[in-house]
Formats: C-alpha cells, structure tokens, sequence
C-alpha cells in the first residue's frame, strides 16, 4: 500500500506551485501579523474584540491549556513545542521532542493534548522519518511524555500508525469522557493514489482511532472481536481529518473532513461505522471530476455538515463560556481556505435548532485574511485561535464592553 516518496514529491511541487500559476500572475502575499486589538462586526453579537495573546509562532498547528495558565503551542514544520506563559511566548522551546520529519508540505509536528487527570503528561502526533523497503519515508507516531521544569523527560513512543504515510496525513487528539484518548490520522487522498487506505482494514489511515493513555486498543473497541479492522480503529472511510470535539450536551464525538474541492464535512462518529470516503463524496477533485458517481450511499454514514464550496476545515468545539451567551451551543469551525483561494481563511458559527438541525452559519474575521489552524474554548471561557502563517499568533475573541 505504500507509495514511494519519489513518485509523491511532483505531486506535492504543484500543490506548492498552487498559488502561483493556477490563481493567476498574482501570488499570493501573506497579511501581516496581528499586533494590535481589533473591533470586528458580528451578527447576534454586534461587535467582537480580537486580542493578539502572542506573536512570533511559525505555522502553529495546536494547543493545549494547562492547569498552571500555561499555554502549549506546537509549530508544525520547525517541531518545536513552544510555551505561552503569562501571555508571553517564551524565546527558549521545550527541549526532549523526538526526531520530527518536515522535509515536505504538510509533514511535522502536529497534535498535542495533556493527560485530564495530571496536566505534566502530554502527548504529542508528529510525522516519523522511517525507512522503508530500502527507502527513507514516514510514518505518523503518538509519543507520550512528562513535563518537568519546561523539559520533557520519560519520552516514550507509544503508538505508530500501520502503513506508510507517503501522502504526509494529519493528525488530532482529543481525550473522550471515558478516559480513551481519540486519533485521527489521514492521508487518504485520491490525488496521491492514496484513496483507497480508509477503506484497507491493514492500516491506519483514513481511520479514527480509540487508544488506551498507554497506546494499546481498548478491548471494548468496535474491530477488536470481529478482526475485520486493525484493534485500534474505531471509524473507518475518512480523507484527511484536522479536528475533533465532544458536543457539550449529546457527548457525541464530532470530528472535521476535508474534502479535495467542495465536500468538506463535519461528522458524528460512531463507533464501528463507515463514513464512505472514497466511494461516497460530496467532492471534487482537484481537477474539477467528481470524486465519486454519488455522493450518497445506503451503507454509509452520512455528514451532518457539508461545506460548498470547501472552507478546508481545521479545529473545531462547541462554545459553553458565559462571555457570550448568545453563542451558548454554537459550533466554531477554523477555516484555511475559502474555495481554493488563499487569504480567505476565517472562523466559522454554526448554530443549530433544539433538535440539532443546521439554522445558519456566520463566516467570521475574513477581514483578516489568515488561516486559523486551531480553535478552542480556554478555561476561561474565551474562544483562543492560532493562525497558520509563517508569522503566527495566538488571538483572543472577547466582548466588546
């Protein structure tokens, strides 16, 4: 199932290439960082105050609240685990991350989450350099390690995908409420030849996983007595999949898929179930043909949210803080692209009826022109969001008072 990272590397040049010729004579520049607050029209809340926490962040992928007030923040391409620490990010990284692998697009250092019941233990998804067959590739790893004096010690690998992760795929976490720690991993993608591993019950990708805090499958996991998939796996037929979070009232484990070219999605996983990828599709490819004959089949499990066209969706959670209290239930979805456009990115409400049907959908700070990565209710009851640029930040949504 793996491809040879050779044949992948043209494959990922256009991508890079993508802004230059396929959007025209005009690259692309990237918006300046923000450094100032701003006021911002919404709708429900009139105006909403956008404080920059911190700047200086290369490409942040993800990040975790400790207990402490501490702020852990991953940079995906550098591998660094940088600390936001009373509202400073500090200069000096945490040292004791493993090898990371960054050589090309969309590999590096990626998830991290902390323990819920001892905030020091921090878990980490990153991409692996491996060899194989003879041949340097790489692979998705789940490390897990203790934070002591902003130094991680007792660093200890405790989980690799199965397969080769040619596509370079991405990776969240995110404890459930019974104390399981949920993955994803991707690299599914039709445009690499890839397609065909969220259906392949011997690897990983293209599946959400449910592991144990120690790395091993849980033995009430869906697969684990009929061996029809891998022990881990505990949804299967996914693309490439940025985010997860549990629906504050239901407990439902929602999960974000991007598509190629429309058909993004926002899902209900459940264990044991097929969400179609690639046989059934809302998309695109990137070309233009569909990506598959329907986008709908009796078998499947359905989306319950479908962009069109793609917002290339990232992180997303549902909103519980007393600051806002007309977004109370609202869904908050990072988008990086609008359309394949860059300088589109933004942040998006959804607000649903008592039966948790779809009303309507807020597109908020386009005026930024930044890709939010990341986006998560702080203790405090704030919305925080990172923005994946090469000059990123951690910015903060408050009332206007």
């Amino acid at each position: 199932m793996s491809r040879p990272k050779q044949l992948l590397m043209p494959v990922l040049a256009l991508l890079l290439s993508y802004n230059s010729t396929a959007l025209g004579q005009n690259a692309f520049v990237a918006p300046p960082s923000i450094t100032e607050p701003l006021i911002l029209p919404a709708f429900e809340v009139e105006q909403i105050k956008l404080v920059p926490i911190a700047t200086g962040l290369a490409n942040p992928w993800a990040m975790a609240f400790r207990d402490n007030g501490d702020i852990l923040v991953t940079e995906r391409y550098s591998g660094k685990l940088r600390v936001i620490r009373d509202g400073k990010l500090l200069e000096r990284d945490i040292p004791g991350v493993p090898e990371v692998y960054s050589a090309v697009f969309r590999a590096g250092l990626m998830a991290v989450a902390l323990d819920p019941n001892d905030d020091q233990i921090v878990y980490m998804t990153y991409t692996k350099p491996i060899m194989h067959e003879g041949e340097p590739n790489q692979a998705v790893s789940l490390v897990r390690a203790r934070l002591v004096e902003d130094n991680l010690v007792d660093v200890e690998e405790i989980f690799v995908a199965e397969g080769v992760d040619s596509a370079i795929s991405a990776s969240a976490l995110l404890f459930a409420p019974d104390g399981k720690l949920l993955m994803t991993v991707g690299g599914a993608y039709v445009f690499a030849a890839t397609g065909e591993l969220a259906q392949d019950p011997t690897v990983h990708y293209g599946k959400v996983l449910r592991l144990n805090p120690d790395g091993s499958a849980p033995d009430d996991n869906p697969f684990v007595k009929s061996g029809e998939y891998l022990p881990e796996v505990y949804s299967v037929g996914h693309r490439n999949q940025l985010g997860m979070a549990v629906h504050p009232q239901t407990g439902q484990l929602w999960a974000s898929e991007n598509g190629p070219q429309g058909g993004d999605e926002a899902n209900i996983i459940e264990a044991g179930k097929n969400y179609g990828w690639p046989l059934a599709s809302y998309s695109r490819q990137y070309r233009g043909d569909w990506v598959s004959q329907t986008p709908w089949l009796e078998e499947f499990e359905s989306p319950t949210v479908v962009w069109w066209p793609s917002i290339a969706p990232s992180a997303l959670t549902f909103y519980t803080g007393e600051h806002f209290p007309k977004w109370q239930g609202n869904l908050f979805v990072g988008s990086m692209m609008e359309g394949r456009i860059p300088g589109t990115g933004h942040l998006q409400r959804i607000v649903f009826n008592s039966r948790g049907e779809e009303i309507r959908r807020e597109s908020l700070l386009k005026e930024l022109k930044h890709r939010v990565r990341d986006v998560r209710q702080g203790p405090d009851g704030y919305l925080y969001l990172l923005t994946d640029e090469e000059d990123g930040a951690l910015l903060r949504i408050e009332p206007v008072e």
